[in-house]
């Protein structure tokens, strides 16, 4: 995990509706994700000069005629958040949840309904098969219950199956649910009633805009946010390639426990799980396992270190564009290998990206655009 890249300036995070729509603006404007909204307000010191920069920005990468995007929509979706009881939650303030600053790409903003302080405790994410079988919704409800009494807050996406089960095992003592959409849309429908018993006890989040349906390219993006709000993953059913299995990639990129409970080998749903313990995760039958485990390796934020750097040499955009290939790989391998800067080689790659020269990838990985 790289801390380094998903600071914000303190001076930075936002204070009034204004500030709020200067962040929005930023954040929802075409080219900048994530990882690119942090740079430039690391760059610019906050988000109402980096939206002053952003055009030039993007002149220099061979954008022409770029646009930001409306004050207007910002301010609209502001005000139709408060009129459906969500606040927005800034990257760098005192509410955002307390582990997600900790990966490659943190939302800069999500929007939050419920009770924000279920996100500062220690969270548990539990996953699993939509077509669950019964003992793999029993094993999730069984978890999520005896996690949620011994103070953890359980995370998972809403979905059918183990995803439901475990929301509402932990109702009482606290549960978060991720939504691949806008806040003010549930997805599946049937899911409408935990949904709104979710508001009353638990707490929803989304860093999608308010009034988007969730589609197919937005789960892996809500994955990353439930394994990375979380000390550990727990995956109770899931198929070889499934969803389950990408989150779990996600929680091992981000330095978190993967764990998964055993199943039978002739269980399709059970293959995931199964291939997770070979390949090293923690073998879970009960929520004491899941205690022990934690309690011997704990997440922990990595210390940071000042390096020293050689003195610019050359183009650094040739340098970079000439390191780089198909094939993603890390901000930190490209750092050093060319020996330069960080924050110049990060400069570099937010203009490559507007410029729509390099692609990213979740975990923070890039490559050449196709």
């Amino acid at each position: 995990m790289n801390t380094q890249s998903t600071k914000i300036p303190a001076s930075a995070v936002p204070t009034t509706t204004e500030g709020l729509a200067d962040w929005l603006q930023l954040a929802r404007s075409r080219r900048v994700g994530p990882v690119t909204f942090v740079r430039l307000m690391r760059e610019h010191g906050d988000a109402w000069a980096a939206l002053r920069a952003l055009p030039a920005i993007a002149k220099d990468a061979g954008v022409n005629n770029y646009e930001i995007f409306p004050r207007q929509m910002a301010l609209d979706e502001i005000s139709a958040g408060m009129r459906g009881g969500a606040r927005l939650l800034c990257l760098g303030s005192t509410d955002y949840p307390k582990l997600l600053p900790l990966i490659n790409d943190p939302p800069p903003l999500l929007w939050a309904r419920g009770n924000v302080a279920l996100a500062a405790r220690p969270c548990v994410a539990i996953v699993g098969a939509r077509n669950a079988s019964s003992l793999g919704r029993r094993m999730a409800v069984s978890l999520a219950a005896d996690l949620s009494s011994a103070g953890f807050s359980v995370v998972s996406g809403l979905a059918r199956g183990i995803d439901g089960e475990a929301h509402k095992a932990a109702l009482s003592g606290g549960t978060i649910a991720v939504l691949a959409g806008g806040i003010d849309m549930v997805y599946p429908r049937e899911n409408l009633q935990l949904y709104e018993n979710i508001v009353e006890k638990g707490l929803l989040l989304s860093e999608m805009p308010m009034g988007v349906q969730a589609q197919a390219r937005h789960f892996p993006r809500r994955n990353r946010i439930i394994s990375g709000l979380s000390q550990a993953l727990v995956v109770v059913e899931g198929a070889s390639r499934s969803g389950s299995l990408i989150t779990a990639r996600d929680a091992l990129d981000q330095g978190r426990e993967v764990m998964a409970v055993p199943g039978n080998p002739f269980d399709a749903r059970a293959a995931g799980c199964n291939m997770l313990i070979r390949d090293g995760a923690t073998l879970i039958r009960s929520a004491k396992d899941i205690q022990e485990a934690l309690t011997i390796s704990e997440v922990e934020q990595p210390i940071e270190e000042i390096e020293k750097t050689p003195e610019i040499q050359g183009d650094v955009t040739a340098q970079v564009l000439a390191l780089l290939g198909p094939t993603p790989v890390t901000e930190d391998m490209l750092i050093r290998q060319t020996g330069l800067p960080p924050e110049r080689v990060l400069s570099t790659l937010v203009d490559l990206e507007l410029g729509q020269k390099i692609e990213r990838s979740q975990g923070g990985m890039v490559a050449l655009a196709v």
